[in-house]
């Protein structure tokens, strides 16, 4: 297994062996990787329809970590992924699909993970909200989600509003959900359906 967590910003695209990285014990906890290991984690998925089968869909919109099945270990962030999305489709109804991943099945996988809304972060999620055509070789990629304010944010970094510095000062105090993008097909299967929650 390599795991990359973010230093700077030419090491993006560069997988390094995760023993040698540094992660905060929260953070480390929830993929797995502490000492005290558990040996499940809940994944949840917000959507129009249930999904029993996850796919990476192209999306026509720009993705914080591109193309990808997105989920995040927070119910209520998936709840509102549920609500937006069937509003947005205007068909369907709010949905969550939960699903168990065990901590072994991360050990042959490649995982970037942003343990907060750093520039390291800013830039990655930059590359893909401006390019259609960006990628990369990991399998999973794990970091904060930009709310409606920090989208704000964002947005104004990207016109050339912001620094990255102040950018990054205001985004640092907002309380950020995380979001998990699994970006290969190799990532997907090891997602195991627990059950589908009507909202």
């Amino acid at each position: 297994m390599s795991i990359l967590i973010s230093s700077t910003i030419s090491s993006l695209f560069t997988s390094v062996n995760w023993k040698s990285c540094k992660i905060s014990r929260n953070l480390c906890y929830k993929i797995c990787f502490c000492k005290e290991r558990c040996e499940n984690m809940i994944l949840y998925h917000g959507s129009n329809i249930e999904v029993k089968n996850p796919q990476i869909i192209k999306s026509r919109r720009l993705l914080d970590f591109g193309a990808g099945f997105y989920l995040t270990s927070d119910y209520g962030q998936a709840r509102k992924w549920a609500i937006r999305t069937t509003d947005r489709r205007r068909e369907g109804s709010p949905v969550i699909s939960v699903y168990n991943v065990n901590e072994k099945d991360f050990e042959s996988l490649s995982l970037m993970v942003f343990d907060q809304a750093s520039k390291e972060w800013l830039r990655y999620i930059s590359v893909y909200r401006t390019d259609r055509s960006a990628s990369d070789s990991f399998d999973i990629v794990i970091g904060p989600v930009a709310n409606d304010q920090a989208i704000r944010t964002v947005n104004d970094f990207l016109k050339g509003r912001f620094t990255e510095d102040i950018a990054i000062q205001l985004l640092l105090p907002q309380n950020l959900k995380d979001q998990y993008a699994f970006k290969t097909e190799k990532a997907i299967s090891i997602l195991k359906l627990v059950e589908v929650k009507y909202l």
